[in-house]
């Protein structure tokens, strides 16, 4: 027979593995704000995480076509992700929405598609964090390699991405 010790160390020794699990999965949304150059990792008010990143050159206002080196500005989703991508791991964001085909469609462009949350290009992550000191991308959300690899670990597909001026 075991003692009520032994019971409750052992059902803390097997609990304690899944709060890591859970922390690890308690993000809800992302908040990128262009103007600041920041994102933050959310779970409801607080912030879990806080990056400085890079956009594309012509940062300033909503993405309107393919090729205008512009990210979008709007409610979107992580819809899924890529671990052999150009860039160290890229999580792909649900744009364009309705509302984008619509207005590229009265513009008579193609709203482009692929915007991601993505890490530096392979074989240049010793760039680090120096690669925000400008906008290079061609309109999504650059951070450093060791950054993307945290929040692909943070992040599920399915969780929301707000996108402010």
């Amino acid at each position: 027979m075991t003692n009520p010790g032994e019971i409750v160390l052992t059902t803390m020794l097997t609990v304690l593995p899944l709060l890591g699990e859970t922390s690890a999965t308690a993000v809800d949304r992302i908040v990128i704000e262009k103007a600041n150059r920041t994102m933050k990792l959310m779970h409801e008010e607080d912030v879990v995480r806080s990056y400085r990143i890079a956009l594309g050159p012509e940062a300033k206002g909503h993405k309107q076509c393919q090729g205008d080196n512009r990210t979008p500005e709007g409610r979107y989703i992580i819809d899924s992700r890529n671990s052999n991508s150009r860039y160290h791991r890229a999580l792909h964001i649900s744009y364009p929405n309705n509302a984008d085909l619509l207005a590229a469609k009265k513009r008579g462009c193609d709203p482009g598609g692929a915007i991601m949350i993505h890490g530096l290009p392979n074989g240049y992550g010793w760039i680090g964090a120096a690669h925000t000191a400008f906008d290079w991308t061609q309109g999504c959300i650059a951070v450093t390699d060791e950054q993307i690899e945290e929040i692909w670990k943070l992040v599920p597909n399915g969780t929301p991405v707000e996108i402010r001026p």
